[in-house]
């Protein structure tokens, strides 16, 4: 088997993990559109390339509002690599006690509310820490994470536990140990990680149910929709009503933010 058919097999039994999930998924998907239709957010988080699965959510076609994306520059910007912006300050910052904190202080959050917080390895301060602020606020949390490689991971976090142990809800993505799927020979490291594919696979997945869910209530969500699916006026139309929508809810979170 080639390298390439090596990692896209694996890529099979990412959504065969996926499919298997199906009772959490639908738990998760009974909070979200509970909060939607409390006129309140989901809240997403992710750092590293776990934002990947935060923009995956919301916004992009197929997607709509309700999800408020908590994505912080200073943790997810990968372009530079090394120098100023560099992977070493991301991945310190990372793992520095009360950020997480203060990214949240930015948010009147509510028991209404409920999130989504994705971490490959789960072992990271920030993420954890931004779990445990959502829970100490009564919202529900649910952790995405590579199961396989957190178990086989050591915490950072000051009390050795993990994202799972501040979730109320943990998703699978499937990926291995390391992440990284496919060996080529003569090599002793493995390359081609897993951890995106089956992340993007969930939260599509959940973002699906959200919709039904919503849709059977009466509620059907505006959705951001190309225009070579529904023609240039009302991808229009769809696009502005969901940004509006999108503007009135995140509103909601600052306009009693420090009067407590």
């Amino acid at each position: 088997m080639t390298p390439s058919a090596d990692y896209l097999e694996k890529c099979r039994k990412l959504a065969d993990n996926a499919l298997d999930q199906a009772e959490p998924i639908h738990k998760a998907a009974d909070w979200f559109a509970g909060t939607i239709l409390a006129r309140r957010m989901v809240h997403l988080f992710g750092s590293g390339h776990s934002r990947i699965m935060v923009e995956e959510m919301w916004p992009r076609y197929g997607s709509f509002p309700g999800f408020n994306p908590i994505v912080e520059l200073s943790l997810t910007f990968h372009n530079p690599v090394v120098g100023a912006n560099g992977q070493r300050q991301a991945m310190f910052l990372e793992n520095t006690p009360g950020l997480a904190k203060r990214i949240l202080r930015n948010y009147d959050l509510s028991p209404d509310d409920s999130a989504l917080v994705a971490s490959s390895s789960g072992c990271n301060v920030v993420p954890i820490e931004i779990a445990q602020e959502f829970q100490q606020r009564g919202v529900r949390v649910v952790a995405l994470i590579s199961l396989q490689h957190s178990e086989a991971s050591e915490s950072r976090h000051e009390s050795g536990k993990r994202l799972q142990d501040f979730a109320d809800l943990v998703l699978d993505t499937g990926a291995p140990v390391g992440d990284a799927m496919t060996a080529i020979d003569g090599m002793d490291t493995p390359v081609s990680p897993g951890s995106t594919v089956g992340g993007c696979m969930i939260v599509n997945a959940l973002k699906a149910e959200v919709a039904d869910r919503l849709t059977k209530t009466g509620q059907p969500p505006t959705v951001l929709t190309a225009e070579a699916l529904v023609g240039k006026e009302r991808a229009t139309e769809l696009f502005e009503a969901a940004y509006d929508e999108h503007a009135r809810r995140l509103a909601k979170l600052y306009e009693k933010l420090g009067s407590n």
